[in-house]
Order: structure tokens, then C-alpha cells, then sequence
């Protein structure tokens, strides 16, 4: 049985966060009169992910290898140290996610990896899932210290898709293969849905013109991909929220059934200067002319949200 709390993740949207209730972690798609405050983050003394954590990827749907090795070039991007990738990098990003765990009153290391990919190019669950069926998907990868990531194709239909959400991130109860009798595990999750051909204003923003608020030209793409790109965003925000919030006990502001987490609370902040339907000033590439703030490995380019900063409580920019 799946565990859900709910998470505001706005990645477009001027007005940002909603509190519309909904069963599980997800990010939301919705404007709200919120007003500038102090984000007063507080920690519920639920654990956080540590130790050795597997990244599994379950590719639901048609991807294209040079879409597939978008993602997974940033989850290899995410732990690497490799000297040759130039900074700031997409490793640079992740370590400021060390501070919830310093913070935290059980302090940890955590070491994420690319684990197993699972390809599921026939549609096994058909073209329009339901949330339970997103978990089901979910369960296909290892359960035990890892997190498993649904990523669905352009031609698939997800329950609240488009309409309050651009993805997922909850947790579930895992087999008891393995545990104490009459015990059963929970392990973390995370749906993410390509926009492109269904709400590519919603979801893939800044790379495609967004439906509401200031309509400035979208940035162009790094990796040249405008649903893989704005997939690779979401993704990352979730990614943050998932080890610092994985069970809804962990890192949030807010209430329980809406938080806003380490990504979610920092919503369309790319770079320095951003601003309500500007994304902050951010480096260009002379070739390309596309938009970016991290370096990966095998020479990618990406563009990762805000982060927010709880020893600060403002929220960090790369770029």
C-alpha cells in the first residue's frame, strides 16, 4: 500500500504554490497569492535517506537512447568527482543538500549511484495510468536502499498530468521478501512525466512559453530536448525532496498534507536576479545559445532549480 504526502513544486507558475491537497509527494501546477515571508524550515525527526542509495530508472513507454542518456548522465552527474567536469557542476548542486543533514540531529553520509534500468517500451499498464499504477511501476525496481524513478513518454497520460502536477515523489510499502515476518519496508519513489507534446508551458518551463503570467521568450535547451530537459528539472527538485523528506517526516515547511521542500520551496529560481516569469541570469552557451547553470559528465549542460539553504533560509543559486 502506497504512502503519499503532498509536496508544492511550482515549475512555471509566476504565483507559485498551492496548497491543494492531494495523496502523494508530488509537484504541483497551480498559482496562489502567496506573499513574502520567511520560509521557516523545520525538521520532524523522520529519517532521511543515508548510506549507499541506488538511483533505479524504470523507462515506461518510447524513449530514444540519446533521451534516456539525458537522465542518465545526470544521475551519474549528480556523485561525480571526475576533476574534468568544469564548474559549477551538477555535483556542486547536490552537495548543498549535505546541509539538511548536518543539521539534522542524526547526521549521515548519503551516496546516491545509478542503479538498475528497467524498459517497459510496450505499454504493460496501457497509455493512461493511474496513481496506484505509477507505484506499481515503481515496485518493479529493487526496494531496498534505493530510490526508484518512473519516467513516462510523451505519449502517456498520468492521473492529475498537466492539470495540478508535472511529477511525483512518495513512498510505498515494499515487498516482504527478505524482512521479518509480519514486518514490510517502505521505499522511496519518484514519478516524472514528459511534458513535450502535453503541457510542455506547464512542465518544461523555461523552455517552452508557459500559459500563464509575463510571456518572455523561452531559453533554449541544453541537451537540445525540451521535454528531457524540463524532465531532467523536475526530476532534480523531486530528487532533493526525496532525501530530505522521503517518508513526511523530514525536512519541510508547512503543513504535512502540503509541504514545500528543499526544491519546492524555491520554485522558478534558476539563476541570480530571478524574478516572477524570468528565470535569473544565466550563462549561455556561445555555441548552442542554450541556457544552463551546471556542467555534468560526457560534457552536458543542465539547468537545475534553487535549492533552498536552511542554514540561511534563502534560497542558493548556482549560477
Amino acid at each position: 500500500m502506497a504512502s503519499f504526502a503532498t509536496s508544492n513544486v511550482v515549475l512555471f507558475l509566476v504565483f507559485l504554490v498551492s496548497l491543494v491537497h492531494f495523496n502523494a509527494e508530488a509537484r504541483w501546477l497551480a498559482e496562489s497569492d502567496q506573499t513574502e515571508q520567511p520560509l521557516l524550515f523545520q525538521y520532524h525527526n523522520g529519517p532521511l535517506l543515508t548510506g549507499k542509495i541506488s538511483v533505479n530508472l524504470i523507462w515506461y513507454g518510447k524513449f530514444k537512447p540519446s533521451q534516456s542518456a539525458i537522465v542518465s548522465d545526470f544521475i551519474n552527474s549528480v556523485t561525480s568527482s571526475k576533476p574534468t567536469v568544469a564548474q559549477p557542476s551538477v555535483a556542486t548542486w547536490w552537495k548543498a543538500t549535505e546541509k539538511y543533514y548536518q543539521l539534522s540531529k542524526k547526521p549521515s553520509s548519503l551516496v546516491l549511484s545509478l542503479g538498475t534500468q528497467i524498459l517497459d517500451d510496450n505499454y504493460s499498464l496501457g497509455k493512461s495510468l493511474t496513481n496506484q499504477q505509477i507505484v506499481q511501476l515503481a515496485s518493479k525496481g529493487a526496494q531496498k536502499n534505493a530510490i526508484n524513478v518512473v519516467l513516462t513518454s510523451a505519449d502517456v497520460a498520468v492521473e492529475g498530468f498537466c492539470s495540478i502536477r508535472c511529477g511525483t515523489h512518495g513512498s510505498a510499502l515494499g515487498s516482504s521478501n527478505g524482512h521479518i515476518k509480519g514486518k514490510s519496508s517502505k521505499f522511496a519513489y519518484i514519478w516524472v512525466g514528459n511534458s513535450e507534446t502535453q503541457c510542455p508551458g506547464q512542465c518544461a518551463w523555461p523552455f517552452h512559453q508557459p500559459i500563464y503570467g509575463p510571456q518572455n521568450p523561452p531559453l533554449v535547451a541544453p541537451n537540445n530536448d525540451v521535454g528531457l530537459d524540463g524532465m531532467v528539472i523536475n526530476l532534480a527538485s523531486l530528487l532533493a525532496g526525496t532525501v530530505t523528506n522521503p517518508f513526511g517526516n523530514g525536512y519541510y515547511q508547512g503543513p504535512k498534507e502540503a509541504p514545500l521542500e528543499a526544491a519546492s520551496a524555491c520554485p522558478g529560481i534558476y539563476g541570480k536576479g530571478a524574478y516572477p516569469g524570468y528565470a535569473g541570469d544565466l550563462p549561455v552557451d556561445a555555441t548552442t545559445g542554450a541556457s544552463y547553470n551546471a556542467h555534468g559528465v560526457n560534457g552536458r549542460k543542465y539547468l537545475l532549480p534553487a535549492l533552498f539553504d536552511p542554514s540561511t533560509s534563502t534560497c542558493s543559486t548556482l549560477a
